[in-house]
């Protein structure tokens, strides 16, 4: 009756063990949905991995959260330190953290006049300065740097290091992190510590022999909690099916069925990321001509779900419900029966699963 989300716990175990065991001084992230596994199922096994040391050689003694709300969850259920990714402004949530996790929290600041306004309002306060990166989002330029470095002096501080957020992309970013590194050292400011993301293996193994007195911090989501997805399984459960003939109306808005066929209801809708779709990446002739195809299908109720029966994804039979979808199945095609679990691609990051179980 449900969206399920099952896990193979061996092997996924086996694969956070080994990305730690490969990527010295790793900072878990747990953020959002938890990658569709959930905050707080994340930071508890980001302590099992911190517990398991022994095992991979690294301590795993931070790991970075999405947002200062989120912080509670993932406090109560990890024992490390809290690196919160949003930059802190003099507003909002950043000032209403609880004393007791408080001083568990590194914050990240973005701004020149931010660094001020947080140590004024907690001396003791510990951060990171993230720098501007080709992404445009949020970040220090290098006189920011410098200004920086100049208000900090050489004493403590609380800072304790500089964050690169850079874009998703198949080139390397290593000629970008040179000059970002290099902007570093011109601002004089007193650390050697760089907390980077999206850098592959190859990247990173390259920063530490080209950058030997530094030490880089990836911080990583994705690759680490979905990197195995042989481990992941997600499965909808069918719950009605019916015959329909050519003309017959179903649904909400009362569409007529194509050609005779079933119409099968399956668990999953929007409420669960089912049918929500962000926009994609991919800007080629190709990906246009398909976004204009499925924009055509849509005009008359045919779009391809993410719903797969014996393999081959079905069609909606019309947009998504809030709990539910209605799947069109052509008549010659083999039909589920009531309770059966068919397969479900999803996109992690925007799912919400009514139960996951880890084996």
């Amino acid at each position: 009756m449900s969206l399920n989300l099952t896990v193979d716990g061996e092997r996924w175990r086996s694969h956070l063990l080994r990305t730690v065991r490969t990527h010295p001084g790793i900072v878990p992230v747990a953020k959002g949905n938890g990658y569709g596994l959930s905050v707080a199922r994340l930071a508890r096994r980001a302590q099992w991995l911190a517990d398991h040391v022994d095992d991979t050689g690294a301590a795993v003694d931070m790991i970075a959260v999405g947002t200062y709300d989120e912080v509670a969850e993932a406090a109560s259920r990890y024992a490390g330190d809290l690196l919160v990714l949003t930059p802190w402004r003099p507003f909002g949530a950043a000032l209403d953290l609880d004393a007791r996790i408080a001083t568990r929290v590194v914050h990240t600041v973005s701004r020149r006049e931010d660094l001020s306004a947080l140590r004024e309002h907690d001396p003791d306060a510990r951060f990171v300065l993230e720098q501007l990166t080709s992404m445009l989002r949020h970040g220090m330029t290098r006189r920011d740097l410098a200004a920086a470095a100049a208000a900090l002096g050489s004493g403590r501080s609380g800072l304790r290091g500089v964050a690169m957020h850079l874009p998703l992309n198949t080139t390397s970013h290593l000629g970008e992190v040179s000059r970002l590194i290099n902007d570093i050292v011109a601002s004089g400011l007193p650390t050697r510590t760089v907390f980077v993301s999206h850098l592959t293996e190859a990247e990173l193994g390259r920063l530490a022999t080209t950058y030997p007195d530094f030490t880089v911090r990836p911080r990583i989501g994705t690759d680490l909690w979905l990197g195995d997805r042989g481990a992941l399984s997600v499965t909808a459960t069918v719950l009605d099916v019916h015959e329909v003939e050519r003309g017959d109306t179903f649904g909400y808005r009362g569409r007529s069925a194509p050609k005779q066929g079933h119409i099968v209801v399956v668990s999953g809708g929007t409420a669960h990321g089912i049918g929500l779709e962000a926009p994609t990446g991919d800007q080629s002739l190709k990906a246009r001509a398909a976004t204009l195809a499925r924009g055509g299908l849509d005009a008359v109720g045919f779009v391809r779900s993410p719903f797969s029966i014996d393999g081959k994804q079905r069609l909606f039979a019309e947009p998504p419900h809030m709990q539910a979808s209605m799947l069109f199945v052509p008549s010659g095609a083999r039909v589920p029966c009531v309770g059966e679990d068919i397969e479900v691609r999803v996109r992690f990051t925007a799912t919400d699963f009514d139960r996951v179980v880890i084996a």
